[in-house]
C-alpha cells in the first residue's frame, strides 16, 4: 500500500479525521505496517503499553482473562484504533488482543502517537470521547450481565 493510502485510511478514523493532511502523512511514514494471521495476539494483558494499532483490514478479539479463562469483551474492526489505553495510561495492558482474521494494521509508537496529542489538544478531548463512549457500553453490559445473575440465583 502506497503512503498516500495510508494516509486516506488514517483519515477515515475518528481520531485523526480533524489532523491537517501533513501530519497525516508524518504519523503514516512513522508508524509500521503489520501484518497478522487470525488467531495471533497483536499484545498480551499485562504486557507495557508500547504502541497502539490502528485496524487497516481485518477483525480482532478483546480479550481479558478471567478465573474461569478468557472472555471476549469487544471486537474491533476496520477504521478503528486499539491499544491507546495502555499508552495514555502508562499501564500494562488491560487485555489481550487476538486476531479474528487475517488483519492489517499500523502500528503507532508511543511517543508519536504522544507527540500528537500534545500537538492537536483537539485529538485528545476526541479520545476521551472514545473511552467514554467505551466506558458507558462497558458499565451498561455489566449491569445487564449483573441482573441476569441475579435472576439466575432467584
Amino acid at each position: 500500500m502506497l503512503l498516500k493510502d495510508e494516509v486516506e485510511m488514517l483519515r477515515r478514523i475518528t481520531l485523526f479525521s480533524g489532523l491537517p493532511p501533513a501530519k497525516l502523512k508524518l504519523l503514516a511514514f512513522t508508524s509500521d505496517r503489520v501484518m497478522y494471521s487470525a488467531g495471533e495476539n497483536l499484545f498480551h494483558q499485562g504486557d507495557i503499553g508500547d504502541a497502539a494499532y490502528v485496524i487497516l483490514a481485518g477483525r480482532a478479539d478483546v480479550l481479558v482473562a478471567t478465573p474461569n479463562g478468557q472472555l471476549k469483551v469487544a471486537e474491533v474492526e476496520e477504521n478503528s484504533i486499539v491499544g491507546e489505553i495502555a499508552i495514555l495510561c502508562n499501564t500494562p495492558r488491560t487485555a489481550t488482543v487476538r486476531t479474528a482474521t487475517a488483519l492489517e494494521a499500523l502500528r503507532i509508537r508511543k511517543d508519536d502517537f504522544l507527540k500528537l496529542l500534545a500537538d492537536f489538544p483537539e485529538m485528545a478531548v476526541e479520545i476521551m470521547r472514545v473511552l467514554a463512549d467505551r466506558l458507558s457500553q462497558t458499565t451498561s453490559e455489566l449491569t445487564e450481565a449483573r441482573s441476569r445473575a441475579q435472576r439466575a440465583e432467584a
